[in-house]
C-alpha cells in the first residue's frame, strides 16, 4: 500500500511542532485542528519550505528527508504541487499562460497530466483567454489548482484554499476538488479549519492540537473516538457514514441509502441510484432503546446496535457519550439518567433510533 510517513520537530520562539504520523498516500488527507495548532507549519515541512533538524519524510519509495542520513531534498526537486490560500496568479498573463507555466517547467519525461485533462475536469475552457483580474475568486482558485496539477505532482498540498471565498463560491468549487482524486489519483494533503469541508472531502484525517498529532486515520474512525470529542465542535459531534443511494421514494419524498449496517431513510436527495453519499449523524440526534418498540413509531431509522464504549461519566455534566456499532461506528449522546435506566454496558445489544429529518 502507498504510504506517507512524516516525523518533524521544529521549534519557534512561541511555538513547538512535534509530529509523527503515517497515513495511506491516497485520496484526500485532511489536516484539521484549532487555529495556531501547526497546520500550515506542517504543510511547509512536507513541502520542504521549513526544515526540521530532526525530520524525516517518505512518500511511497521516495525519501525526501531523513536527517539521520543527511538527506534533504529541496522543494524545487520534490514532485509537489502547492495551492495557497490566495491564488497567486500572474496578473499580466492570461489563464492559458498561467496554466502553461506549470506545464513548461515540468520535464517532458515527468509529464503525466495534460492541459486538456485539467481544462475538462476543472471546467475552465471558457476562461482560457481571460486575465485573472476578470475572474471570480472561485474561478481564480480553480486556475491555481490547475496550474499546480500541470506540474504532474506525486503529492498535492492545499493550504486552506477556500478560506478567502464566501459560502456560495465554496459550494461551487468543492465538487471540483472532490473530482481530483478520482480523475488524477494524486494524494492530496488538505489543510482547513472548516469542518464542513473536512467532512465533505476527506478520506483520512490528521488531527492536530498544540503542535502534536492527537489522532489520525480514516475519518469515520477518528471522528468517533470519544476521547477526541473536545476537539470537535458540539454541533458536529457524531458519526460519518458512507452510503450508496439505493432507492428513491417519490411518493413520500424520501431517499433510501444502503450502508454496511443496513439502510437509512433521509429526505429526498437529487442523486442517481448507485451514487455514493456521505451522511453525518449527529450524536444528539441518536436515541437508544433496549429492545424494539411494541408500538408504531414515527422514527423510520431503527438499527440493531452493540454498545462498544461508554464515555466519561461526569457528575457535574448531565450527558454522556455512547459509542455504538451498527456495522460502522455511531455515537449517541444521552443523559446520565438514561444510562442508568438502560443499564448500558459494553457488549450489550440495543437498538439505535435516528429520525430521517435529523440526517444530513
Amino acid at each position: 500500500m502507498n504510504q506517507l510517513t512524516a516525523n518533524f520537530e521544529v521549534t519557534f520562539p512561541t511555538f513547538h511542532l512535534q509530529v509523527n504520523f503515517a497515513v495511506p498516500a491516497e485520496g484526500i488527507i485532511a489536516v484539521f485542528g484549532p487555529s495556531g495548532c501547526g497546520k500550515s507549519t506542517l504543510l511547509r515541512c512536507l513541502a520542504g519550505l521549513e526544515r526540521s533538524s530532526l525530520g524525516s519524510m517518505v512518500l511511497n519509495s521516495h525519501i525526501w528527508q531523513d536527517e539521520s542520513q543527511g538527506i534533504f531534498v529541496p522543494l524545487s526537486q520534490r514532485s509537489i504541487g502547492y495551492v495557497f490560500q490566495e491564488p497567486r496568479l500572474f496578473p499580466h498573463l492570461k489563464v492559458l499562460a498561467n496554466l502553461q507555466y506549470g506545464w513548461e517547467r515540468t520535464p517532458k519525461s515527468a509529464r503525466r497530466i495534460t492541459l486538456d485533462q485539467v481544462v475538462h475536469v476543472l471546467d475552465i475552457e471558457r476562461l482560457l483567454d481571460r486575465l485573472p483580474q476578470s475572474l471570480s475568486g472561485g474561478e481564480q482558485q480553480r486556475i491555481a489548482i490547475g496550474r499546480a496539477l500541470l506540474t504532474s505532482p506525486q503529492l498535492l498540498l492545499m493550504d486552506e484554499p477556500l478560506s478567502s471565498l464566501d459560502f456560495q463560491r465554496k459550494r461551487e468549487i468543492l465538487p471540483f476538488i472532490r473530482r481530483l482524486d478520482s480523475e488524477f489519483h494524486i494524494p492530496i494533503i488538505y489543510v482547513s479549519h472548516d469542518l464542513h469541508e473536512i467532512i465533505e472531502l476527506a478520506k483520512t484525517v490528521v488531527l492536530l492540537k498544540g503542535g502534536t498529532v492527537v489522532g489520525s486515520g480514516p475519518i469515520e474512525k477518528v471522528f468517533s473516538q470519544l476521547d477526541l470529542r473536545h476537539l470537535i465542535p458540539e454541533n458536529h459531534l457524531g458519526a460519518l457514514v458512507d452510503t450508496t443511494v439505493a432507492e428513491q421514494d417519490q411518493e413520500f419524498g424520501l431517499t433510501k441509502l444502503a450502508f454496511s449496517g443496513g439502510h437509512l431513510h433521509v429526505p429526498h436527495q437529487p442523486r442517481q441510484i448507485g451514487e455514493r453519499l456521505r451522511v453525518q449523524i449527529l450524536a444528539k440526534d441518536v436515541s437508544i432503546i433496549s429492545s424494539p418498540p411494541a408500538f408504531q413509531t414515527s422514527v423510520l431509522n431503527l438499527l440493531e446496535a452493540t454498545v462498544v464504549e461508554i464515555g466519561e461519566v461526569n457528575t457535574e455534566h448531565p450527558f454522556v457519550d455512547i459509542k455504538l456499532d451498527i456495522g460502522c461506528p455511531l455515537l449517541a449522546t444521552i443523559t446520565r439518567k438514561s444510562l442508568a435506566a438502560l443499564k448500558l454496558h459494553p457488549g450489550q445489544h440495543v437498538h439505535a433510533q435516528i429520525k430521517a429529518v435529523a440526517l444530513r
